[in-house]
């Protein structure tokens, strides 16, 4: 008896191949980036819109855009029903292109993996719920102060805390000044524990305005990483066991 083998055709195989390359991508990530930039384009920092016009329309037009959906600590604290709603909407604001770009590498680089070891909707649910929670307290602790806050620092902050508590021992390719900007692979641990005592040192010195909202950076870190212990401790033992180090890709601290 003669044995029969059936071949798939080799479109499906193609698209099985797809979509399990796309079952594993980090979509909520890319979501993320994705959704900055195009706030970030459509928005008057960014110039590109003509709407809302050049000189000093398009910086009445700027401060009155970051009124609108940046975080404004003494109203905030009042509870008002838009005031509340800002924490969200200012994780998908920034303010100017360095202000983008810095953010969107930083997530590129270390939100696939965070999004890989907790689940796609885990991931998103985290992300949101600690972006809102680090400007929460910004604003609790700088109540008095009338200056907006926009960015999704305190989020992805919180996604390197995560990182660090899942992947401690990835090496991640670094630049650092007092090296001479000299490209240099060390474990993630050294460079996100690295990265926080130099937020935590700069919010130490930080004044009653705004400015860049450190604060927001090291509550962000913080709770990532004590929610990413409390809930993937175990799993995260597993796989720094099972799985070799391996280079995830390139960060500026």
């Amino acid at each position: 008896m003669s044995k029969v083998t059936v071949k798939a055709p080799r479109q499906v195989l193609g698209l099985a191949s797809r979509w399990r390359a796309l079952s594993r991508a980090p979509l909520v990530t890319y979501s993320v980036i994705g959704a900055c930039c195009v706030v970030f384009l459509l928005g008057p920092a960014s110039g590109f819109n003509p709407s809302y016009g050049t000189g000093d329309a398009l910086l009445l037009a700027q401060g009155a855009y970051f009124e609108r959906w940046g975080v404004v600590p003494e109203e905030l604290v009042q509870l008002g029903p838009h005031a509340l709603l800002t924490p969200l909407t200012a994780l998908f604001v920034h303010g100017n292109w360095l202000h983008l770009l810095g953010n969107m590498l930083f997530l590129y680089v270390f939100g696939a993996m965070t999004e890989e070891g907790m689940g796609r909707l885990h991931y998103a649910v985290f992300y949101v719920v600690t972006g809102y929670l680090a400007l929460v307290v910004y604003a609790v602790v700088h109540a008095s102060s009338t200056e907006t806050l926009v960015g999704a620092s305190g989020a992805i902050s919180a996604v390197l805390g995560a990182f660090l508590c899942l992947f401690p021992h990835v090496r991640v390719t670094s630049v650092f000044p007092f090296l001479l900007f000299l490209p240099l692979r060390f474990p993630a641990w050294i460079v996100l524990i690295f990265w926080f005592v130099l937020q935590w040192l700069a919010a130490q010195g930080l004044g009653t305005g705004p400015g860049v909202a450190y604060l927001a950076h090291v509550v962000g870190f913080a709770g990532g990483f004590l929610y990413a212990w409390a809930r993937f401790r175990r799993t995260a033992r597993v796989r720094a066991a099972a799985a070799p180090p391996a280079t995830e890709g390139e960060s500026q601290p």
